[in-house]
């Protein structure tokens, strides 16, 4: 009887592991579960192409391990699409600098900024788009403001995290969580139907898409450590 009672506390102590193990797997995007993927390892960018081109454009290059730009280039985007993704890299921006990281992207448009979700970088100091922290480094461009406090000085590197399950996103900086938000909720509608974005009916609602890096500002931009988890 005493063997039968051990047993089967045995058994149930095994599905509550396997029960926590699963639901942990499901709400913590570090789970060993998930696949990381390098994008940018410092040596190629062979995952990466420009918007609508077969080929990387002109101006992009490899500086001592780092993804670079040094004036208004064309867009840089990922070769494949994904759908839910934790996305991390690091990023340091010249003076007055001002770019971005899209994801979910599409070709249908002129742009991919019509189709895609940014997530606003900056040099919140003295560039012209530091007006509002709606498109302050760390916003969802012109539709969710970041909170100040977060970001490094110019020149030195800062830490991005951009978290996608379904319609949940969340933003992340130098491991501060800025802000998060449902696409398609009636917040979402509301702030982007009051963006420049209502203009494209397609915007934001892409279930997978193309991560890419904006170019087509003036001022120096790098990136490093760029990386992705899926699920």
């Amino acid at each position: 009887m005493l063997r039968s009672a051990i047993a089967a506390i045995g058994i149930v102590a095994i599905l509550v592991i396997s029960q926590s193990a699963i639901q942990s797997a499901i709400l913590n995007p570090q789970s060993s579960t998930t696949k990381t993927r390098v994008l940018f390892g410092g040596k190629s960018l062979s995952e990466w192409r420009g918007y609508k081109s077969d080929t990387v454009p002109a101006g992009w290059t490899i500086v001592n391990g780092t993804l670079a730009k040094t004036g208004s280039v064309g867009d840089i985007v990922s070769k494949d699409e994904f759908g839910d993704f934790d996305l991390q890299l690091e990023w340091t921006i010249g003076e007055a600098g001002n770019s971005g990281v899209f994801y979910r992207g599409t070709e249908e448009y002129d742009h991919i900024y019509w189709s895609a979700p940014e997530y606003q970088l900056l040099d919140d100091i003295k560039a012209s788009d530091n007006k509002t922290r709606l498109t302050c480094a760390g916003s969802a461009y012109a539709v969710y403001p970041s909170p100040e406090g977060h970001l490094k000085r110019v020149g030195e590197w800062n830490s991005t995290r951009i978290v996608a399950r379904g319609n949940h996103i969340q933003h992340w900086l130098n491991g501060f969580k800025l802000l998060e938000y449902e696409i398609g909720s009636s917040d979402w509608e509301a702030r982007v139907q009051a963006s420049k974005f209502k203009d494209w009916p397609n915007y934001g609602r892409a279930r997978r898409g193309h991560l890419a890096m904006q170019g087509d500002h003036a001022g120096s931009l790098a990136f490093k450590n760029i990386r992705i988890r899926t699920w």
